[in-house]
């Protein structure tokens, strides 16, 4: 028994060293990142690297605590356009968030709860369209875009991705094991089939559509080869553009650019602390139902 249970400590131990370990390669460069927007481009490419800004950072007289904060607001013209590739970057991703969870939850219910002919090879076709990488239709959807002038335009950035594949595989596996007598009840009751997925099914499927949400939003905020693609205007610009602009410079700024990441970030980790329960949960239920 006292083997067992020294055994038992050894695995524990074993597996805490591991998480650890995992935890901090994770974090790391969230911490590299926070650190950095506080010093100048010397100090970052300093080798060894220092973990704590050296004084004549702050002592210096042309700088302040937030120099690099405010040289990632004005930008590198001083135009301040930030502001504006934030807001592009929320309007983006939240109607896109909210599209992909109406439409593949609507879709999901469809193929869930009803039998009809085709089923199955239609929700195999929705399948397959995950197997091709978005560089493969790249370009000919950029050639479809352009000739219907949804260039520079938020239609442009928002409607290639309105739904989404793997939205529809989690919903439709959500709600297979959803109980089929609550619908035919509400049925009995007289409601139509909009209202059984408005009243019954989407308030108990509240963990699945925060983890769906969370996913579309942050896969719209990094994205950055569409918007790439599609947004020659600076006013049309988002977040991962605006980032990337600071490595385009003869002298790059790490430390603007540090800054200006930091910056960015602060709306997912909002989002995902305001989630995190329904987003966890979500996650540990579709992995016990696709089990």
């Amino acid at each position: 028994m006292n083997k067992f249970v020294g055994k038992l400590t050894i695995t524990e131990a074993i597996v805490w060293i591991f998480l650890s370990l995992v935890l901090l390669f994770t974090i790391l460069p969230i911490v590299f990142m926070l650190v950095a927007s506080f010093m100048d481009s010397k100090q970052i490419l300093a080798m060894p690297f220092s973990w704590i800004p050296s004084k004549e950072y702050f002592t210096s007289s042309d700088r302040t605590f937030f120099t690099n904060f405010i040289k990632a607001i004005l930008g590198n013209n001083n135009n301040a356009i930030f502001f504006r590739t934030l807001f592009n970057s929320l309007v983006v991703a939240i109607t896109v968030s909210l599209t992909t969870v109406f439409l593949a939850s609507l879709c999901g219910y469809g193929l869930a709860k009803f039998k009809f002919k085709g089923n199955h090879f239609i929700f195999m076709a929705i399948m397959a369209t995950m197997m091709i990488p978005f560089e493969a239709i790249m370009i000919p959807l950029y050639m479809v875009t352009s000739s219907l002038n949804m260039m520079n335009s938020y239609r442009g950035l928002i409607i290639p991705f309105l739904v989404s594949a793997f939205g529809v595989f989690q919903m439709r596996q959500y709600l297979l094991t959803f109980p089929s007598e609550f619908l035919d009840a509400s049925r009995v009751d007289g409601l139509g089939e909009f209202n059984i997925y408005a009243r019954i099914v989407l308030p108990n499927c509240t963990p699945v559509i925060a983890t769906l949400g969370i996913l579309s939003f942050r896969n719209q905020w990094d994205n950055l080869l569409w918007p790439l693609l599609v947004s020659q205007k600076e006013t049309m610009k988002t977040i991962p553009l605006y980032i990337t602009k600071f490595s385009e410079e003869k002298q790059t700024d790490e430390g603007a650019m540090m800054a200006c990441a930091l910056l960015a970030s602060i709306p997912m980790f909002l989002l995902f602390g305001f989630l995190s329960k329904y987003f966890l949960g979500g996650a540990a239920v579709f992995e016990s139902r696709k089990g």
